[in-house]
């Protein structure tokens, strides 16, 4: 071997020794045309409506899950139905507690790329919950009713914590649709994580009343992902929805 050609390989392989394998945030998008798209708790398809004409302006086959948020294994069931019908590539996407599913339901082939928007992020078997709690407890925790082993929000948390930045008018009608969430579902654990081998993005919303904002932030910066900051309530899907189809675009290897 020629002297340079050796001190190549021996540094090539030092980088690697010290860096480890490449951040999976670090691998250029695979070109989709589908996307998944997966809603959080309290609430239902219907929430991600402005994003979804936006990606469909853009050319992109867009399907929204329908999830029954009674067991995390029920709503990756739900999510692995919709993505086993795609035709290629798929970005999957997480509103809030979905991104517990995406990080179950990423693994799935067909999964090129993962968004988080203002999202959970657990790694494999992780409590989260205990997680959660080294973090100041947001208001909206103070706005949850019970009623026979299932949890949604009053009025007034979904408007004033959840809703804060969405017209009235139409945080009302998000808050007319949103999905009760079975009393166990927070405590359901993963068995995967997927953003740890799929390229990932997080949109983090800094005006957070949901999950506190240096909780994203940590979970962005752990996965390695590719994030932005908006100055958003936790339903920055809607409020931003622009933006947040702009990083879509991004993850399905297109130009916004």
């Amino acid at each position: 071997m020629k002297p340079m050609s050796k001190l190549c390989l021996i540094a090539a392989s030092l980088f690697m020794l010290g860096t480890g394998s490449a951040m999976a945030s670090d691998i250029a998008p695979v070109k989709a045309n589908n996307v998944v798209l997966v809603h959080g708790s309290w609430a239902d398809g219907s929430s991600w409506a402005d994003v979804i004409s936006r990606l469909q302006a853009a050319g992109l086959h867009v399907t929204a899950v329908q999830n029954p948020l009674t067991s995390v294994a029920d709503d990756v069931a739900a999510t692995q139905r919709v993505l086993n019908q795609q035709d290629g590539p798929t970005v999957l996407v997480g509103h809030s507690y979905a991104g517990t599913v995406v990080s179950e339901a990423g693994g799935n082939p067909k999964v090129s790329s993962l968004v988080y928007v203002a999202a959970r992020a657990p790694d494999a078997g992780e409590d989260f919950v205990a997680l959660s709690a080294k973090y100041p407890t947001m208001p909206v925790r103070a706005g949850t009713e019970e009623h026979d082993g299932y949890i949604s929000l009053k009025q007034d948390a979904f408007l004033k914590y959840f809703a804060s930045d969405v017209p009235h008018d139409k945080a009302m009608e998000l808050f007319a649709v949103q999905q009760p969430i079975a009393k166990t579902l927070f405590t359901d654990r993963t068995t995967a994580a997927a953003w740890h081998t799929k390229p990932s993005w997080y949109a983090v919303s800094s005006l957070d009343q949901t999950i506190n904002p240096d909780l994203e932030r940590f979970l962005a910066k752990r996965m390695g992902a590719t994030t932005i900051e908006l100055p958003s309530s936790h339903l920055s899907l809607v409020s931003h929805s622009r933006e947040i189809a702009d990083l879509i675009l991004e993850a399905s290897g297109r130009q916004p």
